[in-house]
């Protein structure tokens, strides 16, 4: 299967972190066969009641956005190395076209979703990324995040889940 990659061309907006919540609009480029590119929208979000995942939506001029979750902690490792198995895979990188050791050099995040070999390629402001961290550390911060979950309301839930 072919890959697929998507580049962020910039920040479109910062939620705030009201309620418990962090939210970052992001501008995404979708870079198909033949370097066929195609805008998405691209919407990062965090929540306290849920302080282990990050949400990202993604625009694809369908209904319903694409919706993936994925582990905060593996976004802040993959801002340093490569981090993630199965589905959701990141890693560090210089944007293309700069190189080390020059003054434009862009740092960029690299996401894959889905399985090895048929899966969508991101690649994302590591500053961006940064900052959208940063803003759920003020939240959350890192290591305190049980300190957040409801235990007996996750168990219930997953009972009373489980019953239907």
């Amino acid at each position: 299967m072919q890959s697929i990659s998507l580049t962020v061309t910039g920040v479109a907006e910062m939620g705030s972190t009201e309620h418990g919540t962090v939210s970052a609009g992001q501008d995404l480029r979708l870079i198909g066969p033949d370097d066929l590119a195609v805008p998405l929208d691209c919407s990062l979000h965090y929540s306290c009641a849920d302080p282990y995942a990050v949400r990202m939506s993604l625009d694809a001029g369908r209904e319903e956005p694409v919706v993936w979750f994925f582990s905060r902690g593996l976004l802040a490792a993959a801002l340093r190395v490569r981090a993630g198995l199965g589905d959701v895979r990141a890693w560090p990188s210089r944007a293309p076209g700069t190189a080390a050791g020059t003054g434009g050099c862009e740092q960029i995040l690299n996401i894959e979703l889905g399985p090895p070999g048929g899966c969508a390629r991101f690649q994302a402001s590591a500053v961006g990324i940064r900052e959208f961290l940063h803003r759920t550390y003020r939240l959350v911060p890192p290591g305190q995040e049980l300190g957040f979950v409801d235990l007996d309301a996750e168990l219930e839930e997953l009972l009373d889940g489980g019953a239907a």
